[in-house]
């Protein structure tokens, strides 16, 4: 069930994704792809994984055919654990300004990977902080965006 929740979900995100991307203006000069490009390859993307999870639930379907076992009902705690997921990327986004790109994706990667991958906190501590200071600088350095600085001076 969590599947197809997921699954629709996904499609309409990248319906609204596109919808969206089709309505940023093109610019008659500069770059030849113009800046629809990245936000189109973010929701085909999006599609992609649309189209890896629906070949996963009917596999696990096939897989659910032969093993004959009870269904249990979707617990409370998965409710719970959606809920403070959707609160805490909330928090990120009202943050995100105030703490800039690095610190804040830091800290909301940190808190998602402790739960969900408990008992690594060294690999967590190290994986959420290189990717938010490694991507923000491939970001700004390299392909010239501007993210939010935040408290770091640079």
């Amino acid at each position: 069930m969590a599947d197809r929740v997921i699954f629709i979900s996904t499609l309409i995100l990248a319906a609204v994704y596109f919808y969206a991307t089709a309505q940023i203006p093109m610019l008659e000069i500069g770059d030849p792809l113009g800046p629809k490009a990245f936000p189109r390859l973010l929701g085909i993307g999006l599609l992609i994984t649309a189209g890896l999870l629906l070949l996963e639930m009917l596999r696990a379907k096939k897989v659910a055919a032969h093993d004959a076992a009870p269904k249990t009902p979707l617990a409370w705690r998965h409710y719970l654990v959606v809920g403070a997921a959707a609160i805490w990327t909330g928090v990120y986004f009202m943050v995100f300004e105030w703490l800039g790109y690095a610190i804040a994706t830091t800290f909301y990667l940190l808190a998602m990977t402790m739960y969900f991958h408990k008992g690594h906190p060294k690999t967590n501590v190290l994986t959420s902080a290189l990717f938010s200071f490694i991507s923000y600088f491939m970001f700004t350095q390299l392909l010239g965006v501007t993210l939010a600085r935040g408290l770091l001076p640079f």
